[in-house]
């Protein structure tokens, strides 16, 4: 059995983290089974989540889980793609993770009403007179990290990624065609952490401008988490405390 170690549900989706939810949504595309818990950083190899514990095999980081359950079950995500799409499937990838996701945390963590409402309570834990301190940390590193630029130099880039996955997309149920491989699992995880209606940005109204994209979020959530309300309701959940 498969243990995937995550955030938890919150913030309108349903698991906080877009790279727990990116590895949630590929077991759900290979058909393994799983179960979910909470995850601890503390007890992950690499100090984050995702973690999975498969039959006492610790593995960390989203990517590298992927390759395991690539290697060990069989599958292949990208199954169906010829060489030029699988490389561009993996530009998608490092362009989504590596960079739209540092333009996405900027409305998250250097904006004080979303911060208060979302990301300070990942310190809820901390003793009194030692959150501050740990909060105001964590902030000083992000704002090394993505505060260089303005907020409105950082939606133009977030844009122009936006605008190259949609290129991509075009009318197509998937990236790639009529049926999902492993980037979109990546893609779909990190629009959707933007869409959530609990939290407001510049970059959430310019990702609604993409008619393709906020479609193709709605598609796959129906289509991964149908249990899940996707909608202003959730929106007004309670975060789950980390």
């Amino acid at each position: 059995m498969i243990t995937l170690y995550g955030a938890g549900e919150g913030f309108g989706l349903p698991e906080i983290s877009p790279y727990v939810m990116k590895t949630e949504v590929q077991l759900k595309m290979a058909g393994l089974a799983y179960e979910k818990a909470r995850g601890q950083r503390e007890d992950s190899p690499k100090g984050q989540v995702p973690f999975i514990d498969a039959n006492g095999v610790r593995i960390a980081d989203s990517t590298f889980i992927r390759g395991y359950l690539e290697r060990t079950y069989g599958i292949d995500f990208d199954e169906g793609l010829d060489p030029t799409q699988r490389a561009t499937a993996w530009a998608i990838e490092r362009m989504m993770e590596n960079h739209f996701s540092w333009v996405s945390a900027q409305s998250r963590w250097l904006d004080p009403v979303n911060f208060a409402k979302g990301p300070a309570h990942f310190f809820d834990g901390a003793p009194d007179g030692v959150r501050e301190a740990v909060q105001a940390e964590v902030g000083k590193r992000i704002q090394g990290a993505i505060g260089r630029h303005s907020e409105l130099e950082m939606v133009a880039l977030g844009v122009r990624s936006l605008a190259a996955v949609a290129a991509i997309l075009q009318d197509k149920p998937f990236l790639f065609g009529k049926r999902p491989c492993g980037v979109d699992a990546t893609v779909f995880a990190l629009l959707a952490g933007v869409l959530t209606p609990y939290f407001e940005s510049e970059l959430k109204r310019r990702t609604e401008g993409f008619g393709t994209l906020v479609a193709y979020v709605d598609r796959l959530m129906a289509q991964f988490y149908p249990e899940f309300e996707w909608d202003l309701e959730a929106s007004l959940r309670q975060p789950v405390a980390a």
